[in-house]
């Protein structure tokens, strides 16, 4: 496991609860622009984990202490969703990313 990322300063917030995302190909799109993700981004779990583990992949991920995705209850992250299930255990197996199920968007 490395380090990411700087030591120190607020983590990197992606808030996707006011939307429903319906598809990981949608997941992908979302998160491209706020995670700083290049093009060449393999847009699969793979891929996430090496941008969240061994880092040097997005510059804007590597500029914050943690990475915490803020989704709904909806979409591919209903319970019960394969989809949502398997790119919630691979973030949460990072010391470094988090993901969040809300039932509302964050206040």
């Amino acid at each position: 496991m490395s380090q990411l990322g700087r030591q120190d300063g607020d983590p990197l917030l992606v808030d996707l609860s006011d939307r429903t995302i319906e598809s990981s190909s949608a997941l992908w799109d979302a998160l491209a622009k706020p995670c700083g993700l290049p093009g060449w981004f393999g847009r699969n779990l793979n891929a996430w984990w090496d941008t969240i583990d061994a880092g040097a992949i997005s510059s804007v991920i590597d500029e914050h202490p943690n990475l915490v995705v803020r989704v709904a209850p909806t979409g591919i992250f209903a319970p019960g969703h394969p989809d949502g299930a398997a790119f919630a255990e691979v973030t949460n197996r990072s010391a470094y990313a988090a993901v969040e199920v809300r039932s509302a968007p964050y206040a």
